[in-house]
């Protein structure tokens, strides 16, 4: 067995149900700290929903950091897992790793304990090759990303910000491949924007429309605007705003009776061409000039970011080649991850996992073909942003000597 697969099971028997960490990161630090990585919990939250956090960081000696302008990247993933849905409904326990025709089953199996497993071993193996590499390896882990997603990444991240902790490149775990792994990587995420619609009419009985004022009917051409309005067109990387209705709430369950408010969810999944102001604003002034009485709640749920091919982004894409032969596909489509929240403080993040078709389902589970090769395509991309690295120094210092 691999000791990629060994640690994926380990992980996948721990039943981290989010926001629990069920002892996940007592693991990987146990394997981690001989490495030299420093390895800090910053767990944060209620006492009934605490969350678990990792930030551990293996730190460049001095004559190192002498020989370079040191870059760091970090590994980040989330230990937690969603629930399992029907225990009767799995061909096997989840939190009993299970092989079956070449895969392992398990929650968390795809996402994303296979990756943090690759992670790891990927490190320890660069390490073994090359001890004092001319970058400084890092990992932010949790056990909120699954959940309400306040109290982990996101705080980590305000934690580094404030004491000035720099980070050059980023890779999250996420399962982003299709078929195979590597044919598919995540360079950036739309943002998203929801709303909460409170249109308010006049109750009354239906057979004296005159009396009263029917919020539903107010609404609809207001609504069928939004619906049908351009909000951009998209780029090069980014699909075109959407908007969507995804609740519509009104009435009082009788026949009879005109209701007095309707209240209306929405969301909007944006691209780097739009802002969350602007689409603000253009719901407002769409709703006014409609002449509708109205309260508007917003919840934004992230801002969009986008990693342009460079340092990371060819990096990954010539250990992916190299490993699989494959070319892989930039992508940023799907749904929100904790990449949102790093992009604040990191300008290179990109998201790269096994294949997803079977994350969050009855009987998850993994190709176990494809665990060796992404942790070598991480383990290929540390040396080749390593070899980055000792190939800029060896032109400053040739620089210097001139």
């Amino acid at each position: 067995m691999s000791r990629t697969l060994h640690l994926a099971e380990q992980l996948i028997s721990l039943p981290s149900i989010t926001p629990e960490d069920a002892g996940c990161l007592d693991v990987l630090t146990a394997r981690l700290a001989p490495l030299g990585f420093v390895c800090e919990r910053l767990d944060s939250g209620p006492a009934e929903f605490r969350v678990s956090n990792l930030w551990a960081k293996r730190p460049v000696t001095p004559s190192v950091q002498a020989q370079a302008a040191i870059k760091t990247i970090v590994f980040a993933g989330h230990t937690d897992v969603v629930p399992t849905g029907p225990l009767t409904q799995w061909s096997s326990d989840p939190f009993v790793p299970t092989h079956r025709d070449g895969k392992l089953f398990g929650r968390g199996a795809s996402d994303m304990k296979t990756s943090i497993s690759a992670f790891v071993v990927a490190v320890e193996e660069f390490l073994a090759a090359t001890p004092e590499p001319l970058i400084e390896l890092a990992f932010l882990l949790t056990s909120d990303e699954e959940g309400p997603s306040v109290d982990g990444t996101k705080v980590v991240v305000e934690r580094l910000h404030a004491r000035g902790e720099t980070l050059h490149y980023c890779i999250v775990g996420e399962p982003t491949s299709v078929e195979r792994t590597g044919d598919m990587i995540k360079n950036g995420r739309r943002g998203t924007l929801s709303g909460k619609l409170t249109v308010r009419g006049i109750q009354g009985h239906i057979a004296y429309p005159q009396l009263a004022r029917n919020p539903i009917h107010q609404a609809l051409p207001a609504l069928a605007e939004l619906a049908s309005t351009t909000w951009d067109q998209g780029n090069a990387f980014f699909p075109p705003t959407s908007w969507q209705i995804s609740n519509m709430h009104g009435g009082t369950g009788a026949t009879n009776v005109i209701p007095g408010e309707v209240v209306v969810d929405f969301n909007f999944r944006f691209s780097t061409e739009s802002t969350s102001e602007s689409l603000q604003q253009r719901v407002h002034a769409t709703l006014d000039r409609h002449g509708l009485e109205y309260d508007l709640r917003w919840t934004l749920g992230g801002q969009p970011f986008l990693t342009t091919p460079g340092e990371l982004v060819n990096a990954v894409q010539q250990a992916i080649r190299a490993e699989t032969g494959l070319t892989t596909e930039l992508s940023t489509t799907g749904g929100t991850s904790d990449g949102r929240f790093i992009a604040k403080v990191c300008p290179q993040v990109i998201e790269l996992g096994p294949p997803n078709a079977t994350i969050h389902k009855i009987d998850e589970h993994i190709v176990v073909a494809d665990i060796e090769p992404l942790k070598n395509i991480y383990r290929r991309t540390l040396e080749n942003l390593h070899a980055q690295a000792v190939a800029s120094s060896s032109g400053t210092v040739g620089a210097v000597r001139a």
